[in-house]
């Protein structure tokens, strides 16, 4: 997200949410090619090719993984093994040496200070490349019949298009998944906002839902996040919330400002990255674009290719930008 959890979402440099599996076919296609494991490198009985990644939940996420593991295993000669969880559990996996890296990080200040200034189990890897965005969208036939409904300001004016029967008398307001840590229901009572937000369910479900809304043209105010490959398909103007200022939303109880611009980070446990092998080394240079995500991305969710076709695909296209991430001999 898309091209946005956001588990968009967990913290977001205090707060973060994040995300995006497109489909339902497309998580069962990632799943499908995932092998799920917990063993690190080091605990491989002395298999030094073994490495073991983090797969989020979003596809975007889900990709970098399969971009990965396929140059891994077709340049470098590793095994990779992944585990899909939670980016929570994630980070205390990769404290443990369960899994040697997360390649994609949307903000855990609380894992940081625990993991990375306090037990030192856990060192940065350096940026992904993509900056993760989190904001408040409507559908841009919406904006164009009404351009000023792009200020929040104005939201309340326009509560009666958004009502629906599980809003009552208020607008609705379409929340992500609810494993993303996001503050709207705070959002929308510090603002005074005349919305009900509404849960969609998993991330497949809120995009198949935003999907349907688009198709026919209805009107939805809804939690979105780039990168996000749906970005492609459906054209959606941001609302302005009041600016992002340093520590606007440390109490998250009263939080009345805008998400901020998130550089998403790649993490390694510090075991995994001390030993300086090939797979560590790769795993630090490896860096895209968010367009180059979102394309890979959209293989996956809207043309039905396995993750490894959509790797492979990409890796056959691509070579001057992934021969740079291999260590130097």
């Amino acid at each position: 997200m898309t091209t946005h959890t956001h588990s968009v979402r967990s913290e977001i440099r205090r707060q973060a949410s994040t995300r995006s599996t497109r489909v339902g076919l497309a998580a069962a296609g990632v799943l499908a090619l995932l092998t799920v494991g917990a063993c690190s490198a080091a605990e491989t009985g002395g298999d030094a090719k073994t490495v073991s990644l983090h797969t989020p939940s979003w596809v975007g996420a889900e990709v970098n993984t399969a971009v990965a593991a396929y140059l891994l295993e077709h340049e470098l000669g590793y095994k990779v093994k992944t585990q899909q969880m939670d980016e929570t559990p994630a980070w205390d996996a990769m404290s443990q040496g369960k899994i040697d890296a997360i390649l994609e990080d949307w903000g855990h200040p609380q894992e940081e200070k625990r993991y990375v200034e306090g037990n030192k189990s856990v060192v940065a890897a350096g940026g992904l490349g993509v900056t993760g965005h989190i904001g408040w969208f409507v559908p841009k036939y919406v904006a164009d019949q009404h351009p000023d409904i792009t200020d929040h300001k104005n939201l309340n004016k326009y509560a009666d298009l958004f009502k629906t029967p599980e809003s009552g008398d208020k607008g609705q307001f379409i929340k992500g998944d609810p494993s993303y840590v996001s503050h709207d229901n705070a959002l929308i009572e510090n603002l005074g906002l005349s919305y009900k937000p509404i849960e969609a369910g998993a991330e497949a479900t809120h995009l198949a839902q935003l999907e349907q809304l688009y198709k026919n043209e209805k009107p939805f105010l809804t939690y979105w996040w780039t990168p996000q490959w749906m970005n492609a398909t459906m054209d959606l103007v941001e609302v302005k919330l009041p600016p992002y200022q340093d520590d606007c939303d440390a109490d998250k109880k009263a939080v009345a400002c805008a998400y901020p611009d998130v550089p998403l980070k790649k993490w390694m446990n510090a075991d995994f990255a001390k030993e300086d092998s090939d797979a560590a080394r790769f795993l630090k240079n490896f860096t895209w674009t968010t367009e180059q995500q979102n394309l890979v991305a959209k293989y996956v969710a809207a043309d039905k290719m396995t993750p490894q076709k959509a790797a492979e695909k990409w890796v056959k296209e691509n070579e001057p930008t992934w021969k740079a991430w291999l260590p130097k001999k």
